[in-house]
Formats: C-alpha cells, sequence, structure tokens
C-alpha cells in the first residue's frame, strides 16, 4: 500500500514493505524542478565534490557541504544543519553537475558559508518528519482563521514544517505591507514552534502549489523554471494573439509565462515591417491595416478601419513599396500590382480535400497503389459496346 498524501510535494513516497515500519523513498516523477545528471556515466572524478543539492518541499532547494565524506547519491533521505536542530531532506544533485548549478545561481562555494550534511535519515528521524509532513495542512487551515480574526490582508497559501518539527515556515502572498508581529505570537504559542514568515508572490505560489495549465501539461514555474521573468501585454500584442485575459492568464492569475517563449523569433521575424498606423493610398480607397501573418509576411488591408470589409492580403516588399510612391503624393492604382510580383494565391480546401486529409490509408502506399491498379484495370476490360459491333 502507498501513501500519497502531502508527501508528494517532496518528491518522496511511502511504501509498506515486509518490515512492520514503512519504506520512505524516492519519487523521481513526483519531484518539482528536477535536474537530469547527464554526467552520470562520466568517470567518478566529476562525481566527487564535497558540495551538494537537496530538495525540500516543493520548489525549495539549498545547497549543503559534505562534510563528513558520505557517499550520497540524488534520491537519498539525509538530515542536514538547520537553525535551530536538524532538517530533513533529499539528494537532487550531486557531482560536477552542482557547480554549474552554483555558477548558474551566481554563489561563490569558497566566500558562501553552507550549512553541513548530519548523516542519512535514520528510521527514528523519517518518522518525525513524515507526523511533522502531516500536520501542514491542519496548521495552514488553523493559521488562515486566525489571520482573519486579526483582520489580517494576507493569504496563507502554504506551510513547511522542519525536519525535527521544531520550526514552521509559513509562505504569504499580501499586496500591502502587513504588520504580522501579534500573529507570529500567536502561532507560536499554538503549535508550540519556532514561526517564520515568508512573502512570496503569486508566480511562486503557483510553482509551489502546482497544477495542470491549459496545455495539458504541469505548470511550467513547478517543473523547470526557476527565475521568473516579467511578462507583459506587449508579447501579447507582438505575436498578434488576441488580448483576452481569461485565455492569456495562468492559475496565478497573471500573464502566462510561456506568452515569453517564442518572443525573441517574433521581434526577429517582424523587422522589415513598416508601420502598421501607415495607410495605404490607391485611386480606388485608402485602405487600414488589420491584421499581420508574421511569418508568412503577409500583411492584410481593409478600406473601412472598422471592420474586415474589402480585406485584402498584401505582401511586405509591397506594402512598403507603396508607402514610398505615397510619400512622393503618387496614388497606386491598386494594392497587388506589380510587374514583377504575382499576386498572393489563396489556399482553397473544399470537402473533397478534408475527406483526403482524414483517409486512414493516406499515408499507406500499398494501399494507395492497389487503389490505382484497381482504377487502371477497371478501365482497361472495360465491355465493348453493342452498337459498336454491329
Amino acid at each position: 500500500m502507498e501513501n500519497n498524501n502531502s508527501t508528494s510535494s517532496r518528491g518522496i513516497k511511502i511504501k509498506q514493505g515486509d518490515t512492520p515500519e514503512p519504506v520512505v523513498f524516492h519519487c523521481k516523477s513526483c519531484s518539482k524542478l528536477n535536474a537530469y545528471n547527464w554526467v552520470e556515466d562520466t568517470p567518478k572524478t566529476l562525481q566527487e565534490y564535497d558540495i551538494i543539492e537537496v530538495q525540500f518541499k516543493n520548489t525549495r532547494k539549498a545547497f549543503y557541504r559534505n562534510a563528513n565524506g558520505l557517499h550520497l547519491k540524488k534520491g537519498d533521505i539525509i538530515a542536514v544543519e538547520a537553525s535551530p536542530g536538524h532538517d530533513i531532506g533529499v539528494v537532487s544533485l550531486t557531482g560536477w553537475l552542482v557547480l554549474r548549478q552554483l555558477k548558474k545561481l551566481n554563489v561563490d562555494p569558497v566566500a558562501t558559508e553552507l550549512k553541513k550534511v548530519y548523516r542519512k535519515a535514520k528510521p527514528v528521524d523519517t518518522e518525525k518528519w513524515l507526523e511533522a509532513i502531516n500536520l501542514e495542512h491542519t496548521t495552514m487551515i488553523k493559521a488562515r482563521m486566525i489571520a482573519e480574526n486579526l483582520n489580517l490582508n494576507m493569504k496563507i497559501g502554504d506551510v513547511e514544517y522542519q525536519g525535527d518539527k521544531t520550526k514552521a515556515i509559513f509562505y504569504y502572498i499580501a499586496d500591502e505591507r502587513v504588520d504580522f508581529r501579534e500573529l507570529i505570537k500567536i502561532l507560536a504559542d499554538e503549535f508550540k514552534i519556532r514561526v517564520e514568515m515568508r512573502q512570496i508572490g503569486a508566480r511562486q505560489e503557483a510553482g509551489r502549489i502546482g497544477g495542470i495549465g491549459s496545455c495539458g501539461r504541469e505548470l511550467c514555474c513547478s517543473t523547470w523554471i526557476t527565475n521568473f521573468i516579467s511578462v507583459t501585454t506587449n508579447s501579447a500584442r507582438l505575436q498578434e494573439i488576441s488580448l483576452n485575459p481569461q485565455k492569456l492568464a495562468g492559475q496565478c492569475s497573471k500573464l502566462k509565462c510561456c506568452l515569453n517563449y517564442e518572443l525573441d523569433c517574433y521581434v526577429d521575424a517582424r523587422k522589415g515591417f513598416p508601420d502598421t498606423n501607415i495607410p495605404l493610398e490607391t485611386k480606388e480607397a485608402t485602405y487600414f491595416h488589420i491584421k499581420t501573418d508574421i511569418f508568412n509576411k503577409t500583411m492584410w488591408y481593409s478600406s473601412d478601419p472598422s471592420t474586415s470589409a474589402n480585406i485584402t492580403p498584401v505582401a511586405v516588399e509591397r506594402v512598403l513599396e507603396i508607402i514610398n510612391i505615397n510619400k512622393k503624393g503618387t496614388k497606386v492604382d491598386r494594392l497587388n500590382e506589380t510587374l514583377h510580383e504575382k499576386p498572393i494565391e489563396t489556399a482553397k480546401l473544399g470537402y473533397h480535400g478534408v475527406i483526403e486529409e482524414g483517409s486512414l490509408t493516406r499515408f499507406d502506399e500499398h494501399g494507395q497503389s492497389n487503389q490505382h491498379k484497381k482504377k487502371h484495370k477497371k478501365h482497361k476490360f472495360r465491355k465493348p459496346d453493342n452498337n459498336a459491333q454491329k
């Protein structure tokens, strides 16, 4: 039997083995911000390093020094130094890759004083640790009620107990500065622990709690994003995305981080495009910009700026040419009329084409060749006409 209560947020699972005591082991599919050890099969000289990366609840990680020279590997549950007491965590990275992580996070391993690794977790340590984990949800609910009774404008989103059950971190969200000195006194007296309040943003809360995005996959902030980059509505405008708040917002009620993923490609592709506010003057009418197909380098214009009536696709080169002609005070005859360029042909997709696209045998060469042979046979062995014989 497996117990999947709140231990999945720490990347562990509990399994009842042959012994009366439950077996606690690391679950790779449950851990967040997992780093793949792509130098695992390299010589041992790259794997011997006295600093390791340890993961705690959700996305919280820290670096510790293996001063006792313990043989540790990814997934080991260990006891590490804390203030006060000790904490329990899971080894998430060892060896040469830790150096890369330190460089990425701008941490100097020589100048920075790192806490020590005490030992591999004993059954007594894991038992107390699991007891502390089971208290986290009820503690969070009670803390929310206490904060509401004190009329504090804050939301306690998560609680993380220390491995020895002597301290807890309360993660909260607040729009304004909050005076929680009275709250700390009440929480310490209620739960008999040391209290640490830590403010996080909406994106950090979504990363800690996790969930499934509109794309059907786990949230990026809980699986691989470590540094949050600001996202603006300008990112959506540059990619010609409809400014619909319900579709652009993620579970954190902020703009989705994935709006920045392809932004650089769109910025590069838009180089050389004219200003969309410039109308195109022709002898027929004045055309206004409606939309842009960036990668096909096509701009769509309409004679009515408020509607899409008479919408016409025009190549970017032709648009630049018309703008230069208009600057000279001359109007062109038509939008798509040049000697060196053909009009843009729009694809016509009929019902027959849709059926062919959805055919189950469209990729089957053998089936297509058989169909061709059957048609050929019918044409070849056609019955002669009786009137022709006479």
